[in-house]
């Protein structure tokens, strides 16, 4: 196989997730009252961040919102990663031991471990080291599909075809038994303590992005899991650079420095026409990793909170909320105010996606049909996204012409589409066509058959989410289309979205990898309720959808991309409404900070400098 950290990969599992979600109070939670040690009497380097939205929890198995994979991709190491520095992204290997043997066309993988590479001490290995085998990679991936955990990636992983494994979650599903662990799976198995193979019913060229993702696979010793129980999602063990400290649910989580990390050192391939990456990798080649001794991550939900926070000291990094940015970086450039503390401001197009989502087996919004079409289109229409990139976004944001994001394959800068446009005549006329029409006087539209036409759209009770509300409401009510909100904690409303139970609902996601397949996910039929939350079902979409899972990217991959593109914009059960731009701001403190692409395991490659804090001085 050629080198495969030089190519673009295709189809993995459905990487687009929600931005972030939310849980219930935890039991069980992990506390660990010593920071991890530092040169005697050297001052501990606390890396101090926000998150916008509570975590889950840091079960690999039962999560797929961002900020609970930021943290598990911390803890857990898959077999591969991507390269901190390198654009475009290239592979590298992290557990593997180089690169995979690749037979009968992507159909077999054969990956060898490195030897000697250690789990964190944890009290379920009984006092003894425990070495990552690769059986435990084997465990990490069933698990996703035990029903027993419920996972919602479990759409994403039958989606990859490892032989057996499917039929062995439907043996547990049909005999109501629990998951059988120990027969062995032909397609997922290993084949000695430091060789695992996988075997795929379809070729895969794609894999190695799954076989990345240290979030959701990286190695998870069974005994772990087995000791813990159902308070696994508070103890999570994994071989990386940091481990769970101290966890209170939606409120704090800290991690600190893995004393039992091995000897890694910060390296990087960079072009020669990266010049910020070439002066990151000249200040900090050959450091060891992690640079830094804790992590300490609050959540702070509105932006006002978050954002005084970072202008007072407390926080080493800032996302700017949308409201801020024009003071922050008017023009894209640090305000002189803000430059004079030493502060450094990055802007980045983020491989993302914020849209809104019909429900399809929804009896108003939902269906195949001419008329429910008609209604979708119609709304996606009368949405004035121009408007919702000036006022909500500050103009930090373009408009999306599809759910594929930038970055990705499949992405065209240049394609255009109804999706983009904002034009409220044409969306009246496509409901006086189709007979949602305003039959009593009272100035609302009703459904072709009479009955009164409510849309309700779930949302959020925070300023943002209002704020987005208000604009919508006022483009509905220009073509006629009344409107109720229902707000709700994130996690009730994606355990309703997953469940089927929402009509509309605004939110978004970002890429988990360089394969624009994985935002088609959100289409796929399969995928229903998992990665596809509008629960969409096209047997030609996922023809389309299959065949671009078993091809490398090229010309005819490209013509099955657009193909996909056009089938998603004239059902519309997705309005994608813009691309987001990240503006960073970095206090002196934080040295070497750039923002990733596709992954979130950043925080080793990063150091403090405690002597910089700007409260200190």
């Amino acid at each position: 196989m050629t080198d495969p950290a030089r190519r673009r990969f295709g189809q993995t599992l459905g990487g687009l997730v929600a931005l972030a979600a939310a849980g219930a109070p935890a039991e069980g939670a992990q506390t660990t009252a010593d920071a991890a040690s530092g040169p005697p009497g050297a001052p501990a380097k606390t890396l101090r961040i926000a998150f916008p939205v509570a975590e889950t929890g840091f079960d690999p198995a039962r999560i797929v919102d961002l900020y609970s994979r930021t943290v598990t991709a911390n803890i857990f190491e898959a077999l591969y990663t991507y390269d901190y520095l390198a654009r475009p992204v290239r592979h590298r290997p992290l557990i593997a031991d180089g690169w995979p043997q690749v037979e009968d066309d992507y159909r077999r993988w054969t990956v060898t471990l490195q030897r000697g590479i250690f789990f964190a001490d944890d009290a379920a290995f009984g006092g003894r080291r425990r070495e990552v085998v690769a059986q435990d990679f084997v465990y990490a991936i069933a698990r996703a599909v035990d029903p027993a955990n419920k996972s919602p990636v479990v759409g994403g992983v039958l989606d990859i075809g490892f032989v057996g494994l499917a039929e062995r979650r439907e043996q547990a599903l049909k005999q109501r038994k629990p998951f059988d662990y120990d027969t062995p799976i032909e397609g997922l198995r290993a084949l000695d303590r430091h060789r695992i193979q996988f075997t795929l019913r379809k070729p895969r060229p794609g894999l190695l992005d799954f076989l990345a993702a240290s979030d959701l696979f990286g190695a998870v010793a069974r005994e772990v899991v087995e000791k813990y129980g159902d308070a696994i999602p508070g103890h999570p063990v994994g071989s990386g650079p940091f481990r769970l400290a101290e966890w209170r649910r939606s409120s704090r989580i800290v991690l600190e420095r893995n004393p039992d990390y091995r000897e890694v050192r910060y390296d990087a391939e960079v072009g020669a026409d990266d010049a910020e990456g070439q002066a990151l990798l000249q200040r900090f080649k050959g450091r060891r990793l992690p640079m830094i001794d804790r992590v300490e991550v609050s959540i702070i939900e509105e932006s006002q909170p978050r954002w005084l926070s970072f202008l007072n000291g407390q926080l080493d990094l800032i996302n700017v909320p949308a409201e801020f940015v024009n003071l922050a970086m008017p023009g894209g450039k640090v305000a002189p105010n803000l430059a004079r503390l030493g502060l450094r401001g990055l802007r980045t197009l983020n491989p993302d996606v914020a849209f809104t989502y019909f429900n399809m087996v929804d009896p108003l919004v939902g269906g195949m049909t001419a008329e429910k079409v008609a209604l979708r289109r119609a709304i996606g229409l009368a949405i004035d996204v121009d408007r919702l990139i000036r006022i909500l976004y500050r103009d930090q944001a373009i408009p999306a012409q599809s759910v594929i994001v930038p970055y990705t394959s499949g992405y065209d800068p240049k394609f255009k589409s109804e999706n983009g446009d904002y034009d409220p005549a044409r969306a009246m006329a496509l409901l006086d066509l189709y007979g949602y029409v305003d039959r009593n006087g009272d100035g609302w539209r009703e459904q072709p058959d009479g009955r009164p036409l409510l849309l309700d759209v779930a949302t959020q009770p925070d300023q943002l989410s209002r704020q987005r509300d208000e604009l919508f409401q006022k483009d509905m009510q220009r073509v006629g289309l009344r409107v109720r909100f229902f707000p709700g904690k994130w996690p009730e409303q994606l355990k309703a979205a997953r469940a089927g139970k929402l009509m509309i609902w605004a939110l978004g996601s970002s890429a988990a990898s360089p394969d624009g397949a994985d935002s088609l996910a959100k289409l796929y039929g399969p995928q229903a309720g998992s990665q596809n939350l509008a629960r969409f079902e096209s047997r030609p979409f996922d023809a389309i959808y299959d065949r671009l899972t078993v091809l490398p990217d090229g010309p005819e991959r490209d013509a099955l991309f657009l193909q996909a593109k056009k089938i998603s914009i004239a059902y519309m059960p997705y309005k994608a409404m813009v691309h987001r731009f990240s503006n960073d701001l970095v206090q002196p403190a934080l040295l070497g900070f750039r923002r990733p692409l596709f992954w979130q395991d950043w925080w080793q490659f990063v150091d403090i400098d405690p002597n910089l804090r700007r409260e200190d001085r």
